[in-house]
């Protein structure tokens, strides 16, 4: 079926940068040279295999040349790639497992692995996609002018945001129910673990917990946005970084990006929590009853232990190999960290009386469960190449 990990020393030496994540992106992989001239060669004709070649070629050639940093440019030479690849992963050519593919993590370039199967080709390329989609909605989200304290992130960048998050969702959720299934069990097992079903659930639920994340820094900045909307959308942002940090500890995950990612969940994790607290909070706090009013304060104290909590969390995250930047506080975090402190002051003075009396009512309620808004884009696979209609191949000496 192929080899496994193999280690070789590949590519040209890129000189590392300390990031910022507002989007978490796991290591984005790209394809390494392979000789599929050789292989298909007699098999199609020339001028689909010269295609095929010199796409990937064209590919490896720009990921190594810009670190990844071409997103546009990546995803169109990918996009088109995939419609040629499809033809490579159709039974009817007999060709699904005669080409080796192989591929490497752009963070290390020794580590390399090659499976002889298009599938396996086919599940490298969708998640390229959605992790250079990853990587520009973590782009809209950091403003050009970075030197500034004050994070300042416009409306239209965040809704653009949304939309790339659920894009490459997408990919991912394509990518374990649609291909997935398809790999034999020896290509499966050979997968790096960032290619493991219960990590790609995970990246997909964190896509769609920091698309409601944005929402929620939305829906604080607008006027028409009500209470019980944020608690909603805080209590959903809480199940959808729950789910990813649940998929994310079913796997094998001890490697360094594994402990990472599990770092920066639950980080946002921590954050989600305070924030839902706050505005249950505030929603209890509205009610005449005494019992209301101390349940509000429990939970407001409670927001504050967990924002104290995040911000440990998020140092621990940034420290961890590989390091990346501390982000200023933005959206709804910007928000909260300025008003959680505010509220339990403000509150722990007005209902101090009552903490006092009713010692046996300081129990923090349990917070309420929604149906989850947001969903992957449908992805669909595009239509195959016009060059794999075989009814027009003219292979001289080879019957097909």
């Amino acid at each position: 079926m192929g080899c496994a990990i193999s280690v070789s020393a590949v590519g040209k030496k890129r000189k590392k940068s300390i990031r910022e994540v507002t989007v978490f992106v796991p290591s984005l992989r790209v394809p390494v040279q392979s000789d599929l001239q050789k292989t298909l060669r007699g098999l199609i004709p020339k001028d689909l295999v010269d295609r095929i070649s010199s796409l990937r070629n064209q590919i490896v050639l720009v990921a190594e040349d810009t670190g990844g940093s071409a997103i546009s440019e990546l995803q169109k030479a990918l996009e088109d790639y995939l419609s040629l690849l499809l033809g490579l992963t159709n039974k009817e050519y007999g060709l699904q497992e005669l080409v080796e593919f192989k591929w490497k993590d752009l963070d290390n370039d020794r580590q390399e692995i090659c499976v002889a199967n298009s599938w396996f080709e086919l599940l490298f390329v969708l998640h390229t996609m959605a992790m250079l989609t990853l990587t520009e909605a973590n782009i809209k989200l950091i403003p050009k002018d970075n030197g500034l304290s004050e994070r300042l992130v416009s409306a239209d960048c965040m809704r653009d945001a949304v939309d790339l998050l659920l894009k490459a969702a997408g990919y991912l959720d394509f990518c374990v129910n649609n291909v997935l299934p398809l790999l034999p069990p020896d290509t499966k097992n050979s997968l790096p673990t960032d290619l493991h079903e219960s990590v790609l659930e995970a990246i997909l639920n964190q896509a769609l917990a920091q698309g409601t994340e944005i929402q929620l820094g939305l829906a604080v900045q607008s006027q028409n946005a009500t209470l019980p909307v944020k608690r909603r959308l805080a209590c959903e942002l809480l199940t959808y970084f729950g789910q990813a940090r649940c998929c994310l500890s079913e796997g094998n995950n001890n490697g360094k990006a594994g402990k990472k990612h599990m770092l920066f969940l639950k980080c946002k994790y921590l954050e989600a929590k305070a924030a839902a607290y706050y505005y249950h909070g505030l929603i209890l706090d509205k009610s005449t009853e005494p019992s209301c009013h101390i349940s509000a304060v429990c939970c407001f104290l409670a927001a504050e232990e967990l924002l104290a909590e995040s911000k440990k969390a998020c140092l621990t995250f940034c420290l961890a190999d590989p390091v990346t930047r501390v982000p200023p506080p933005w959206g709804a975090m910007k928000h909260l960290h300025k008003k959680i402190p505010e509220t339990v002051s403000k509150k722990s003075q007005m209902y101090g009386y009552l903490l006092d009396q009713e010692k046996g009512l300081q129990i923090l309620p349990d917070l309420l469960q929604f149906q989850l808004s947001l969903k992957p884009d449908d992805y669909e696979l595009p239509a195959p190449d016009s060059a794999w209609n075989s009814g027009n191949w003219e292979i001289p000496g080879q019957p097909l």
